[in-house]
Formats: C-alpha cells, sequence, structure tokens
C-alpha cells in the first residue's frame, strides 16, 4: 500500500510541475497578445484608426455684444461667443465597406476602405436663427455644414453637393468639440427653406466602423465583405443577413429612441467603438462642463476574426490541466488492464508531450490557419505517444490503443473550441462519458489487494 501511495503523491508533484508549464505557456499567449495589440496600436498611428461618423449638421457661429456695468459703475463692452446647430430631420446612410487588412510583421490587423454615402434633409432651419440674451447686438456669419470622423486621415476623397449643386470642402469641422473632419460653406442660404445635401466620402479605417444618428429619422445601410461582423453600439440591426461572403445589415432611429441629438448639442466627445482600450484614442475629449463625456449612442459594426490564433490558444490552454488528468487516468487504466507497470517518469515524459502540443499550436497558427495547425500539432503529439506508448506499456497494439484514446480527447478538445453556446453542455457530457468508463472499467477491480500486490480483479465477482 506504501508503494501506491508514494506513486500517487509522486503523480501530484509531476501534474503540479506540468501545470507551472501550462501556466508559462499561457505566458507566452498573453505576451504574444500585447504585441498583436502593439502592432493594431502602429498601424492605427501610422494609417487610420476606429473610425465614428457624425453629420452631415448645418452649424452658425454667432456673436451677441452688449455693454454692462462692472464693479466701477463703468459701462463696459460685454461679448457671448456661440454656435447654433441644426440636426437634420431626415438622415439616411449608404456604405461598403471592403476588407483591407493591413500586415505588421506576423500580424494581421483587420482594416477596411470604402465609400459612405450620406443623405440629410432639413424641413427647416429655425434653430439656426440667433437670440439674444441679452438684448445685445447679434452678429452672425454664413452657415455652414460640417461631417465629423474620429480620424481625419482615413478621409481619402469627400464631394458635397447642395441639391445639385457642388459645394467647396475645407478640412476641419469649425467646431471644438468635434475638430476632425471636414466643412462646406453654405452661402446665401434662406432659413425659411428646406434644405438637401449629399455628401459621398472615400474613407479607410481599422476594425470598427460607427454611426452617431444625430437626425430626427436615421436609416443605416451598410454592407462588407467581411463574414464575421460584430454588431455593437446602443442599437441592433433592425435586419441583418451575414453570408460567407460578407454581411447586409440596416438600422432605422428615431429621435424619440436616441439622446444623440442632445448629446451633439451639448458637445459631447465623439465615441469609441474599439474593443481594446490600449489602442490610441483618436477622439477628442469633450471640453467645459462635459469634460470626459462622450456620445453614448452609435450604430456600429466590428471585423471581428473568430478564429483569432491568440484567443483559441489561450481558450485551448484552459482546458490543459483538465487534458493531462485524463491522460494520466488512460494510462493508469491500461496500466491496470495490462498488468504492467509504467514508471513516474514515464508519466511525466506523457504529460510534456501533451503540454508541447499547445506550444506547438501557437507557434504553427501564427503562420497557419487554426485548423490546419490544430491537425498538425495533434497528429504530431498522437503520433509520439503511440510510438512511446507501445514501448512503455509493452505492445504496439496497446500503443495504438492509448494514440486513440489520446486522438479522442484532441478531437473532443478541437470540438469545444469551436462551440460557444453549447460549450459548457458538451464539456460535462465528455467528463461524465469518462467516468462511466472509468467507473465501468475498474467495477471488478479490488483495491485493497492492488496496494498489496495482490489480484487486481476480485475473486469472489462473477464474470458478467
Amino acid at each position: 500500500m506504501k508503494a501506491l501511495t508514494w506513486k500517487l503523491v509522486i503523480l501530484t508533484g509531476v501534474t503540479v510541475l506540468l501545470l507551472i508549464v501550462l501556466t508559462r505557456i499561457g505566458w507566452l499567449v498573453s505576451e504574444r497578445q500585447e504585441r498583436q495589440r502593439g502592432a493594431e496600436a502602429g498601424v492605427a498611428a501610422a494609417q487610420a484608426g476606429p473610425q465614428v461618423l457624425l453629420g452631415p449638421i448645418v452649424q452658425r457661429q454667432c456673436t451677441e455684444e452688449w455693454k454692462a456695468l462692472d464693479k466701477d459703475l463703468t459701462l463696459t463692452p460685454q461679448r457671448r461667443d456661440f454656435v447654433l446647430s441644426a440636426m437634420p430631420t431626415e438622415l439616411s446612410i449608404d456604405g461598403a465597406l471592403a476588407q483591407e487588412p493591413r500586415y505588421r510583421g506576423l500580424f494581421k490587423i483587420n482594416a477596411y476602405a470604402g465609400k459612405v454615402a450620406l443623405h440629410a434633409q432639413w424641413s427647416s432651419l429655425a434653430a439656426l436663427t440667433p437670440k439674444a440674451e441679452r438684448n445685445g447686438a447679434l452678429r452672425c456669419d454664413e452657415p455652414h455644414m460640417m461631417v465629423a470622423v474620429s480620424d481625419s486621415r482615413g478621409l481619402r476623397a469627400v464631394s458635397v453637393k447642395r441639391g445639385d449643386t457642388p459645394l467647396v470642402v475645407a478640412p476641419g469641422t469649425l467646431n471644438d468639440s468635434y475638430p476632425r473632419g471636414l466643412h462646406a460653406d453654405l452661402k446665401g442660404l434662406a432659413l425659411d427653406q428646406p434644405l438637401t445635401l449629399s455628401v459621398n466620402i472615400d474613407l479607410v479605417g481599422m476594425t470598427d466602423f460607427g454611426v452617431v444618428p444625430a437626425a430626427s429619422s436615421t436609416q443605416v445601410k451598410l454592407r462588407s465583405d467581411w463574414p464575421h461582423p460584430s454588431f455593437g453600439g446602443r442599437f441592433l440591426p433592425a435586419t441583418s443577413e451575414v453570408r460567407p461572403d460578407g454581411f447586409e445589415a440596416s438600422w432605422l432611429v428615431t429621435e424619440l429612441a436616441t439622446t444623440a441629438l442632445r448629446d451633439v448639442a451639448a458637445g459631447r466627445a465623439l465615441p469609441t467603438v474599439d474593443r481594446d482600450a490600449e489602442l490610441v484614442d483618436y477622439a477628442v475629449p469633450a471640453r467645459g462642463d462635459n469634460a470626459g463625456a462622450r456620445i453614448t449612442d452609435t450604430l456600429a459594426f466590428s471585423m471581428v476574426d473568430p478564429v483569432n490564433p491568440y484567443v483559441m490558444s489561450d481558450r485551448a490552454i484552459k482546458y490543459g490541466l483538465l487534458f493531462i488528468v485524463l491522460t494520466f487516468v488512460s494510462v493508469g487504466l491500461l496500466e491496470l488492464l495490462a498488468g504492467r507497470r509504467v514508471h513516474p517518469v514515464q508519466y511525466l515524459l506523457v504529460g510534456l508531450a501533451m503540454t508541447l502540443f499547445f506550444l506547438l499550436l501557437l507557434s504553427l497558427s501564427e503562420h497557419l490557419s487554426f485548423p490546419l495547425s490544430y491537425g498538425i500539432a495533434a497528429s504530431a503529439v498522437v503520433g509520439l505517444l503511440v510510438f512511446y506508448g507501445g514501448a512503455m506499456l509493452g505492445s504496439a497494439r496497446r500503443g495504438l490503443g492509448f494514440g486513440a484514446l489520446v486522438g479522442t480527447l484532441y478531437g473532443a478538445l478541437f470540438v469545444l473550441l469551436n462551440l460557444e453556446k453549447a460549450a459548457l453542455l458538451v464539456g460535462a457530457l465528455l467528463l461524465f462519458a469518462v467516468l462511466a468508463a472509468v467507473m465501468t472499467l475498474t467495477r471488478r477491480f479490488d483495491w485493497y489487494r492492488l496496494g498489496l500486490g495482490g489480484r487486481m480483479l476480485d475473486a469472489t465477482a462473477r464474470p458478467d
């Protein structure tokens, strides 16, 4: 009994040692993820980051001047500068964004390029009529339209039309809260007449794209050849179709459902739609009373890679200890059934082969597709264990049986990695099946005699 106890203690130590190795491989995965985030930040800094689009909005800069008594009872000139904004009554956005990936070393960064068409209508521009607060003299500049973006470096080409008349586009928005973007003067604009503006933008960005629904009614249609969109923001699409060759989605939001109009009027900063806080944030923070405040409502999607090698490797490592224990259980069962003793060093070598699988998977998946990398790494480890198991268990047939057990475990792991909603259910069923198999195979063992070196099969048991 003492020999069996010591063997169990040694195997526990071996398991702890292998857990340390798994933890170190997990650190390596985290380090590679950090390098990938650094590559994403580098591409964002060199080209353009995630984009959020706001506009078009018609604005007018005004000044009110008056005289007031100061503390010395002297009339001194006073001045108030303010901006009047008119949000569209109806805003229609149609965008087609195609993949345009960027590479930084081994790392692929999802990016896009395409055309976005904005069509806005104002039934009234009465909001641009100034009102005096101090009974002073009012003076206003000519109205202008502006479109704001998170990163103006992503603007490749822009055209603006007022009805059928092209307008001259200039950089900047003339709005301190949203400095990045473009504007066009609207000289001679009649404030008592409806207005129609069309804006066509050739845009590039990275990973994420969002639209602020700053209109009484906003309709957005987006198309892309990216087959794995993640719809975010505060509103999911009203309709969406995701296909292997891309997706189409449409949103419809009214002013009754969003605070975007109020947030824009208050000068809140553009929101960020990137999923990683480590990325460079190109949105300009709000100023004054709105410091730190952002617009909360967006219609957005992200170019999510569902088979990210680092995410998948990290998920696989979380099952690592369980698979090592299950492999040790398989070796122990074969040891009992074959009547051949297996040394703890042999358990250690088998466990190291199992842990090496995760390192092979990580390194291969940086160069090959994840399924192919998984197949190569699993085949290499299973082949090694078949070869070693034949010598360890005393026959090639037993080695093949051992390899079949390990191969089944790897197959189950691959299924778990590719499942999201049913991963817990499949994992629980797998553990139940393993436990049931162990209990079935060992139901006739006399565990007391096993520790004393006696017969493993209970003499009183009757065969089935």
